[in-house]
């Protein structure tokens, strides 16, 4: 996979500045606020900024937080993770493995078959929908 590089000029111009936030600077939506946090819409959840496909509608699991939620990604190399020592806390930040854009955290509370959440932004996402199906 080639990585996408851009200036954060660049970056600014092509993001909102809620996305450029969240994407680029490691902000936070506030919860219940975004346009996918309970959507039920079918499809391919793909990173904002560069389009890479991360992850899919049938992974996706309403965890009450909030924010979409999702138990694995759609390809095992489409998200990286770092550790995030922000905010006098101890989290895993989860980025876009082709753009480094952040998307959000992931935790060791979510349901079968990983038992992980992937607390994603929407704001981070575009939904295609239809995407993924089967024709």
């Amino acid at each position: 996979m080639e990585k996408v590089k851009k200036s954060e000029a660049e970056w600014r111009d092509e993001l909102s500045a809620e996305e450029y936030e969240v994407l680029r600077e490691k902000g936070t939506e506030r919860a219940f606020t975004g346009a996918y946090w309970d959507s039920k819409d079918e499809g391919v959840y793909r990173c904002r900024a560069c389009g890479q496909e991360l992850f899919d509608s049938q992974t996706k699991f309403d965890s009450g937080t909030g924010w979409p939620s999702f138990y694995e990604p759609a390809e095992g190399d489409a998200v990286e993770t770092v550790e995030d020592r922000s905010l006098f806390m101890r989290r895993t930040e989860v980025t876009c493995s082709r753009c480094g854009s952040h998307l959000g955290h992931v935790f060791e509370d979510g349901p079968n078959p990983t038992g992980l959440r992937y607390c994603i932004n929407s704001c981070s996402l575009d939904l295609d929908a239809g995407a993924g199906e089967e024709s």
